[in-house]
């Protein structure tokens, strides 16, 4: 007979339930199916609850503090070890093509080589107490409300703001330090003094010679993006760095989730509750794999052996209902995807082009044979010789509203979100736009693309094409510019135009 979870086990699988959506995201980015996805996730939540679990007893039987991430991070990197697992013990199949083409390059291998060698951002964070790399990480990284980290953490609401302040000054201080620590040639170590005094003020510009070394230069980019705390920067540098491979893509999904509410799955009030509350928040748990989720918050996650299968055995899926219940965390507005796995290839996940961090690209799809797209912008000249726009079913004007967000920009590159609100239910959607000054789509998440001279067109992928009436969709992207970045217009959903809100 098993035994129930005891209170302090109960409130430990509450604290881990939090990380059930962030940890299945990942997963979702990482692997080429519903299925797949759902059983990295699970193995590797359980490893890393034994990994934290081992950390605990030996700072408790030393009684010296072992540095370690906070638990999200911790289990993020746990579905990366899994998934290198996978591909070790042949069922790299399951994974995204991109992740295996990491996992087989020289990024992938400063994870587990040298801890001199591997990247700024990773070592910085686990260099901090645990509660002030929690800090930082939901924050910047989940993109949670300050005031709900507050709560979750225990932190005083009113002082938060400040904490918060002088946890990214401590984040910078370690991640310096380990910058000077680095193995590194003269020519780097000639910068790495005027790195630091460019990075400390907002209103300093990079002198030509540093910026020219900083193009090529991996670890000095990725120390750059750590130091710099202004400009909006940190969080892709946290996420490219602790992560690895699709760190923007997952950093963009958890954007989107917490603006839609629905981070964590849960409220923070269930923290401090007994065992029936923990149980009472399983159905709360993410947005997929409620089963799985509810196995865990009943102390599965506390009892390893109890897991329906173990490290790397691939054999077994956890019970879960119809895998038409899933869908990408990262998008609140779709609706539930068909049962059948999404091809492989068929997301895009971009990697953080200065840190260095990620690798590999999707080939860009080429547009299938047809006539020329007629919903291009009066005046412009779309280029095209061919139409990527969706069966005549689906091509009537569509009632829709778009959001254009530049998330972040730098020199030559930006990264850019597109939202659309449908007014009506759609079983596919084609979005396209555009651009007036020549910026060119490199990478693209939460669908594909094609780019046609000045015109971009962006086609669901197999799990999102589904969209109910007043609902939304949104597709992440890399690009370049030169000279001016103005936002694109002329957006179209189907053939319809669109209103546009920037």
């Amino acid at each position: 007979m098993t035994d129930l979870p005891t209170p302090q086990d109960a409130a430990e699988a509450v604290l881990f339930s939090e990380c059930w959506d962030a940890v299945l995201s990942y997963a979702d980015l990482c692997t080429s199916g519903s299925a797949a996805a759902t059983q990295l996730a699970t193995e590797a939540f359980t490893h890393g609850i034994h990994e934290a679990r081992s950390v605990m007893a030996r700072t408790k039987n030393t009684g010296r503090r072992t540095p370690r991430l906070p638990r999200i991070p911790l289990l993020l990197n746990s579905v990366r070890t899994t998934a290198a697992g996978w591909e070790a013990h042949g069922q790299g199949h399951r994974l995204d093509p991109d992740l295996r083409l990491w996992l087989n390059s020289e990024k992938a291998a400063r994870y587990t080589g040298p801890p001199l060698h591997r990247p700024i951002a990773l070592r910085g964070l686990r260099d901090l107490q645990e509660a002030d790399a929690a800090l930082l990480w939901l924050v910047e990284v989940e993109a949670l409300p300050l005031p709900a980290v507050a709560r979750r953490l225990g932190l005083d609401p009113v002082a938060a703001a400040e904490e918060l302040g002088q946890v990214r000054a401590l984040f910078r201080d370690r991640c310096h330090r380990n910058h000077l620590d680095t193995p590194m040639d003269a020519d780097c170590r000639s910068y790495a003094r005027l790195l630091d005094a460019v990075t400390r003020s907002p209103g300093s510009e990079t002198p030509e010679d540093l910026s020219k070394h900083l193009a090529h230069c991996v670890e000095c980019a990725e120390a750059a993006a750590c130091l710099r705390l202004h400009g909006g920067g940190l969080p892709a540098a946290l996420s490219g760095g602790v992560i690895g491979w699709g760190g923007l893509a997952y950093l963009e999904r958890r954007r989107r989730a917490a603006e839609a509410g629905l981070a964590g799955g849960r409220t923070d009030a269930a923290v401090d509750t007994g065992l029936a509350e923990v149980k009472e928040s399983a159905p709360r748990i993410g947005r997929t794999g409620l089963l799985v989720a509810a196995v865990i918050v009943s102390g599965l996650a506390l009892t390893v052996s109890l897991m329906p299968f173990g490290a790397g055995n691939g054999g077994n899926t956890v019970a879960r209902g119809d895998s038409a219940d899933r869908q990408p965390v990262a998008d609140p507005g779709v609706s539930s995807p068909p049962a059948t796995e999404r091809a492989e290839g068929s997301l895009v996940s971009p990697e953080p082009v200065d840190a260095g961090a990620d690798g590999g690209s999707k080939p860009d799809p080429e547009p299938q044979g047809g006539s020329a797209s007629p919903d291009h912008a009066p005046g412009r000249t779309p280029g095209s010789t061919g139409s990527t726009e969706p069966a005549d079913s689906t091509r009537s004007p569509a009632s829709c509203e778009v959001k254009y967000h530049l998330v972040d920009e730098w020199t030559d590159g930006f990264q850019a979100t597109v939202t659309v609100t449908s007014a009506h239910a759609l079983d596919s959607w084609q979005v396209a736009w555009t651009y007036g000054d020549g910026q060119q789509v490199t990478q693209m998440w939460d669908g594909t693309y094609a780019q046609h001279g000045s015109r971009v067109t962006a086609t669901a992928a197999d799990y999102n094409k589904s969209v109910a009436a007043g609902g939304s969709f949104a597709v992440g992207f890399l690009g370049t510019w030169h000279d001016t970045n103005t936002a694109p217009d002329a957006f179209t959903l189907n053939g319809g135009r669109c209103t546009t809100t920037h």
